[in-house]
Parts: C-alpha cells; sequence; structure tokens
C-alpha cells in the first residue's frame, strides 16, 4: 500500500485556507498513486482551537470541511483530525477526533483517549475522552489509529497509566498510525523519538506518525514526522520546521525504507535534563524563534516590526533574528540613549544595523526625560534618584517606541530574556512593552550562546556586545551584576525551580547558598504580577512563562 504522511502548517479558524492546504495534499497524492494519506491532529481547524470550540457555528465549518474532503477522498483514503460531536448527552460536547474518509464519505471515526491537561494543554476543557477502541480495517490492512497523546504511555506520569493500544493490540492490527500536533521544546524531539520507539517494540508493529509544523502565538510545532519498524529503528525522520509530503510503501507488514537511526541509537527515556545546559540544542532554538516571529506576522497579517535597540545582547539577538524571519528591510530599529548611555552602546547598536542592513533611528530621551524630572518636581521634591528614575527612562523609551509602532503600523518586538522576566528585572509599560516577546523563554546564558551561534559563519552581532558586561544603563557605571547573581548560577537556580519543579530545599541540597535560593525563588514568586501583564511569548522550553505555568499573584509560598 502505498502511503502519504502529509505535515502541514495550518491557521487556526480559516477553514477555507487548511481545506484548500488539505486537498491540495490529497489531489498530490492520489495523481502519485497514494492509497492513503494522513494528516495531523485538529488539522481542519488547526491546534489548539481553544474556546473556538464553545462556537457551534465553529464546529459547524469544521463539518462543512469534512463534507468538502469526502468529495476528493473517491479511489484515495483520508485519515485526518477535526472535533466532532459526542452524540450521547452524557460528558463534554466533542471529541477530538481522527476522521477516516473513503468513497466519498466518512466511514469511521476514531475518538482520543488521553487528554493532556498540564502545561500549555487544557483539553478536557473540551473533550470528552474515548472509551472505544475499534480498528481500522481497509484494503485488507488492520489500521491502530490513535492521536497524540494515545501512545504516550509514560510510566512515571500518573496521567498515562493506560494506552489505548493495550485494546487495539487485541484486534491483531498490522499498522499504528498516529496524528499528531506535538508542540516544540527545546528537548521534545528526542522524546518522540523514545515514545515512538517504545511503542513499536513494545507491540511488535511498525508505526506512522504525523505532527504538524508551523507556529501559533506562543506555541511552535516542528514537525519531525516518523516512521519506524516494528523493531524500534526510525526510518525516516521528516525535516524540521517545514511543510512536506512523504510517501512509504507499506508491504508484506514491512515499510520499505532502509534504517536511518537504529534503536540502539536512540534515547534510553525520555529527556530530562539535570542539569542547566545553556548550549542545549541552540540550533533549533534559533529555527523555533526565527519560525515563531515569521509564523505570528504572516497568521496576523503583519508586515513590519520595530526594535528597541540599546547595543545590548538581547535587543542585538532580537534583532538579528527579526531580520532573518522578515526581512531587514521590514524590520526597524531605534536606537534611544540616555545620559546614562556609554558611547559604544550607541556604537555598537549602529554598527549590528549595519551588519544586518536593516533601517535605523537614533533619538536621545535626555530631554524627554528631563521634562518628567521637571513636571514631578514639586512633587518629588529633594527625594533621591532611585528606581523610579530608572522606570521613567524604560517608560520613555517604550512610549517613543511604541509611537512608531503606531504611527508607521509596526508591532514591538519585545527583548526580555527568561532570566530578566524571572527575577523582574524589567518595567511594566517601559522594555516590557510588546507585541510578542522573541527571548521570553531563552535564559540570558541561552542568548549569549544564541549570538555566537549567529555568528557562526561571520560577525553579525559586534563581538563587543557579546564580551562587555549586561547593563541596563539606566544609573551611572550600572551593571546587572549589581542586582543580580552571576547568570550562570542565576540560571541554574530558575531552571531548577521552573522548568524542573524543584523546592527551595532541593535547590540547596545541589550546593547552592541558602540565602541565595531563598532570594532568587522570592524575586521570581513576587513578579508574578508583572509575567501576568505580560505579551506572548514564543515557547522553546518545556516550561515557559504564560499560559503554561499558572502561579498565584498573591501566593506566599516558599517551600
Amino acid at each position: 500500500m502505498n502511503i502519504f504522511l502529509a505535515q502541514q502548517n495550518y491557521i487556526i479558524g480559516d477553514f477555507a485556507y487548511n481545506t484548500a492546504k488539505i486537498i491540495d495534499a490529497i489531489k498530490t497524492a492520489k495523481a502519485q498513486g497514494g492509497e492513503l494519506i494522513v494528516f495531523p491532529e485538529l488539522a481542519i481547524c488547526g491546534y489548539p482551537p481553544r474556546d473556538f470550540l464553545e462556537f457551534d457555528d465553529f464546529i459547524d465549518a469544521c463539518q462543512q470541511s469534512i463534507d468538502l474532503i469526502c468529495k476528493e477522498a473517491g479511489e484515495i483514503a483520508v485519515l485526518v483530525g477535526a472535533p466532532s460531536r459526542n452524540p450521547v448527552p452524557q460528558g463534554k460536547n466533542l471529541f477530538n477526533s481522527a476522521y477516516f474518509i473513503y468513497e466519498n464519505k466518512v466511514q469511521q471515526i476514531i475518538n482520543k483517549t488521553l487528554l493532556p491537561n498540564y502545561d500549555i494543554f487544557d483539553e478536557y476543557r473540551y473533550f470528552e475522552p474515548s472509551f472505544d477502541w475499534s480498528i481500522v480495517s481497509f484494503k485488507g490492512l488492520k489500521l491502530a489509529v490513535t492521536i497524540c497523546e494515545d501512545i504516550w504511555d509514560m510510566e512515571d506520569d500518573l496521567m498515562y497509566r493506560f494506552s489505548p493500544m493495550e485494546k487495539l493490540i487485541e484486534q491483531s492490527p498490522d499498522l499504528m498510525i498516529n496524528l499528531s500536533a506535538s508542540p516544540f521544546d527545546y528537548t521534545h524531539a528526542e522524546d518522540r523519538l523514545w515514545v515512538v520507539s517504545k511503542n513499536c517494540v513494545q507491540y511488535q508493529l511498525p508505526m506512522l506518525y504525523c505532527n504538524t509544523v508551523g507556529s501559533q502565538t506562543e506555541i511552535v510545532f516542528d514537525g519531525g514526522s516518523l516512521i519506524a519498524d516494528a523493531q524500534g529503528n526510525i526510518l525516516k525522520e521528516c525535516p524540521y520546521f517545514e511543510e512536506v509530503l512523504v510517501a512509504v510503501d507499506f508491504t508484506d507488514s514491512k515499510l520499505q525504507l532502509p534504517v536511518v537511526k537504529p534503536v540502539e541509537t536512540l534515547p534510553l527515556a525520555p529527556c530530562n535534563p539535570v542539569t542547566f545546559d545553556y548550549t542545549l540544542n541552540i540550533d533549533r532554538i534559533h529555527q523555533a524563534l526565527v519560525m515563531g516571529i515569521r509564523q505570528y506576522f504572516e497568521k496576523m497579517g503583519f508586515k513590519k516590526a520595530v526594535v528597541a535597540s540599546s547595543g545590548g545582547i538581547d535587543s542585538a539577538v532580537t534583532l538579528a533574528l527579526a531580520c532573518e524571519a522578515l526581512g531587514p528591510e521590514n524590520v526597524h530599529a531605534l536606537l534611544m540613549p540616555s545620559q546614562f548611555s556609554t558611547g559604544h552602546s550607541v556604537s555598537d547598536a549602529e554598527q549590528l544595523s549595519k551588519n544586518l542592513n536593516n533601517h535605523y533611528d537614533i533619538i536621545p530621551i535626555k530631554k524627554v526625560y528631563d521634562a518628567f524630572e521637571s513636571s514631578l518636581e514639586p512633587v518629588f521634591k529633594d527625594l533621591p534618584f532611585n528606581v523610579t528614575e530608572e522606570n521613567i527612562q524604560a517608560r520613555t523609551r517604550g512610549t517613543l517606541v511604541m509611537a512608531l509602532a503606531n504611527k508607521f503600523n509596526y508591532i514591538l518586538l519585545n527583548t526580555s530574556n527568561k532570566s530578566e522576566l524571572a527575577t523582574g528585572y524589567g518595567t511594566l509599560y517601559g522594555d516590557m512593552a510588546g507585541g510578542i516577546a522573541v527571548l521570553g523563554d531563552v535564559y540570558k546564558m541561552q542568548v549569549f550562546e544564541l549570538a555566537r551561534y549567529l555568528n557562526r559563519d561571520k560577525e553579525i552581532i559586534p563581538e563587543h556586545i557579546i564580551t562587555k558586561p549586561p547593563s541596563a544603563e539606566l544609573r551611572p557605571d550600572q551593571k546587572d551584576s549589581d542586582s543580580l547573581p552571576d547568570y550562570s548560577i542565576l540560571d541554574t537556580i530558575i531552571y531548577q525551580y521552573v522548568e524542573r519543579r524543584q523546592s527551595p530545599q532541593d535547590i540547596i541540597a545541589q550546593g547552592f547558598d541558602t540565602d541565595l535560593v531563598k532570594r532568587v525563588i522570592t524575586m521570581i514568586n513576587r513578579n508574578e504580577y508583572k509575567r501576568n501583564q505580560f505579551c506572548p511569548i514564543i515557547r522553546v522550553s518545556p516550561k515557559s512563562f504564560g499560559i503554561g505555568r499558572r502561579m498565584p499573584i498573591v501566593g506566599k509560598y516558599l517551600g
């Protein structure tokens, strides 16, 4: 049997676009002798549709798309993901489903069993889990069709103590097919390889694993669809961060492809690094951030970006990524030096824009800052300079860069990194302004590594930006180290607390200073109110600030 996997990029709620893309792939597969084509989870509506699922007309539109696809699925069968209505009055109104379409009609609907309800996922809010498991019979083959988490029966996770495959295997299937919408993080590709191989070995069956690709605001889907044999060897690992249509010949219960990754070389367990490695998979993080920027602009209909370019490492990396994603002609840098800015900050920022060939302007903020001081003087009187005056500078810059955004229809890209967001080292309505945060899930140490990666072929980011001590330059001779621990230590503590959910006592037991750990975690907890008002963050880690981390603003827990 000639089977195709369609690793595609969809737009949530754009049924005309999604359906046309799906039908084009069906036509291509038919022209190449395809007998079955597989699409990702919830391909019809895009993933994650979230509260769109609560609108009846949204579900009606999904069904209308299914009807259009049925007209194309005559001699070729189609497996495609879409929500379906629950005919039983008990439970949720919808299932997360895979539609099996053949001979111009829906032959069977397979519903998802294991509904993720952690981190960025909230499927129990909308869907009813399935407790009915049947194979799909097609041209003499028995297909065990599952949806995404249905194969993630990880023994160390209470949520996944049962796999639908335990029921499906009783019906003697010939092939496993999984429709997925599995998001990117910098360890997740290894996790997928492990779980696909583990299922193949456990059930002694080959698997076709079809993942989606593209970015949906915060969430990046990296593709990497997989084809594996019954021994768990990977026969095909599809490209990451791009769309692809892949054919595979399934003959005599075997996939006719050579082994590209033997089972012996695959991960032995899910990838969950105990120690913080800021160099890990930096190339993938780079690809994810570029895709996240590009897709956010394309899917929102935006054209041009503006970046507040300070001459520091964060704005430099953000600017370079934006130019790569959107083209330098669509990225504007605004340099806003103050009386506290060093001369090299301006020259470094100018050189960066010259290297990138993007347009930039310089607007000094001293006059605006002095006007604020003069206006506030009757109230402030002789009170000493403190963080108030620092924040006035940051908010002045935020006002100016947003003025350009409004006047010229730019979208402001925020430059705050994960280390700053964790500790509250940023000013609300100032340098925390933006339409989307490029580095909000990237630790400071990773930002430096990204800069080096961007310079891998030639110097894009001036070396002085990378080597000089980080500084907000809001007071004379200011350094980040005046307020924060060394980033190599700080990032490790944040990583242990945020990503690995280690308690303060656990982190202290690793050898970190007790007072320092408590100080850092107090900063993280105390600044939840800032992050709650922050813009969307492109997610590249297993635990990002934003929709995947729901902490109380007024909580006082310290462990």
